[in-house]
């Protein structure tokens, strides 16, 4: 087992470039099911997930062959249409091949889905959106069991849950909808970037689609559809770990390339009033911190409000910015098992229910920490850029999952970081 250790102090300056989004690449990859023609699909970030996600195509009876960052997925002409709990276990985007294998095959058997613990995260939307399509679902064993023996029909299906809209839940029930009979309309659909990617791809294979990016999306249903290329969409939580790498340190400059401005306004809002200085550039964009960072206000929101996937990273700068910060998190309330790892560093951070008091300007130190999941191991790699000493950061192997050798990206901008044997 890896770890990786931190000398802070160091000023970054240069540039680093984004990989492709794997939350948008996940659900992308189960969409290649919902035909049996190859598709060849780019910019794929080479993280541990899209590995995982691999597997799971493998085992289900597709070729696939990766290499470089490109993709070629030949599902052929028949689906095993069970995906097992070894594999679905690991990560939670798996479960996403439910909606495909469902649509194509009449059927579908997939094991409850795992992931970072973050939270809740229930997958009733998900089946209330395919038993609306006219699916029979049951829970046996562990293991989510879906028919239509007289295949999907369109309906009207609503995804709002207690924390806003599903992203998942509404990527498998929009490739499922791709084949249905007649029309189905999702309301409360969710926003992202990464959904409208899959709905661009999908529409590529000849679906037909409407309104993806907002909350209505209408899908009218074809017969068959076809095997296509397709660029996969920037990382935007990516690049906004690296937009944050350069607040981090006073005296950076930072120039984060081929990332999507527009896909992270709320992050540049809150940056910029925090005292960082934020210039669009033609192909990304350049971070700067000279003055005093302000203290901010953020809560978490659906997009195209503040990520909860990148509040980890911004609670570690606001730990080094002077005055008293709070941190509301509306998506995942538990979503703080980083604090206890930053106070280790010498933050003084509190919880109150889902939020998190933040007193910063504290000088942090170089400490042996603990990964607890994807976003708090770039959220203590980032501390430790900031530290005095060295920081040790264990269990990367969240890291891994959803980073495309981060330490080697913050290498070439000068920080002294590198992976070792634990």
């Amino acid at each position: 087992m890896d770890k990786i250790v931190v000398e802070g102090g160091k000023k970054l300056k240069g540039e680093v470039r984004v990989s492709g989004a794997k939350n948008a690449t996940l659900p992308i990859m189960a969409a290649a099911l919902l035909t049996d023609e190859p598709s060849r699909i780019e910019n794929v970030p080479d993280v541990q997930d899209v590995a995982t996600m691999l597997k799971i195509l493998s085992f289900l009876g597709a070729k696939v062959d990766y290499s470089d960052h490109v993709l070629e997925i030949k599902p052929g002409r028949k689906l095993n249409a069970f995906a097992p709990y070894h594999l679905v276990s690991t990560m939670r985007a798996s479960f996403c091949v439910l909606g495909p294998t469902l649509a194509r095959c009449g059927r579908g058997e997939v094991s409850l889905p795992g992931g970072c613990v973050i939270g809740a995260r229930p997958i009733d939307l998900h089946l209330k959106g395919l038993e609306t399509l006219g699916a029979s679902i049951t829970i046996d064993h562990g293991y989510v069991r879906a028919q239509s023996k007289n295949g999907l029909r369109g309906g009207v299906v609503y995804l709002g849950g207690k924390f806003g809209s599903s992203v998942l839940a509404t990527a498998n029930v929009l490739m499922a909808a791709t084949l249905a009979r007649g029309r189905t309309y999702i309301e409360c659909a969710a926003c992202e970037p990464e959904v409208v990617d899959l709905a661009d791809f999908l529409v590529k294979m000849g679906a037909k689609i409407k309104g993806q990016g907002s909350h209505l999306i209408e899908i009218e249903g074809v017969r068959k559809l076809r095997g296509v290329q397709h660029t996969v969409i920037p990382d935007r939580i990516e690049a906004g770990t690296f937009m944050v790498a350069g607040a981090i340190v006073k005296g950076s400059d930072v120039v984060v390339r081929g990332c999507d401005l527009d896909h992270s306004r709320a992050l540049v809002d809150k940056l910029t009033q925090a005292g960082v200085v934020v210039q669009r550039m033609e192909s990304g964009a350049r971070i700067r911190r000279n003055g005093t960072l302000r203290p901010e206000d953020i809560t978490t929101h659906p997009y195209p409000g503040f990520p909860t996937d990148l509040q980890a990273q911004m609670m570690a700068l606001l730990t080094v910015t002077p005055g008293i910060s709070v941190i509301t998190e509306k998506i995942y309330p538990d979503r703080f098992m980083h604090v206890s790892e930053l106070n280790r560093m010498g933050s003084r951070i509190f919880l109150e229910g889902s939020s998190a008091i933040v007193h910063g300007a504290r000088r942090l130190s170089g400490a042996p920490v603990m990964a607890s999941d994807l976003r708090a191991s770039a959220a203590l790699i980032l501390a430790g850029l900031a530290a005095e000493g060295t920081t040790e950061i264990q269990r990367i192997y969240h890291l891994d999952r959803g980073y495309e050798r981060i330490e080697e990206k913050l290498s070439l901008l000068g920080a002294n970081i590198k992976r070792v044997k634990a």
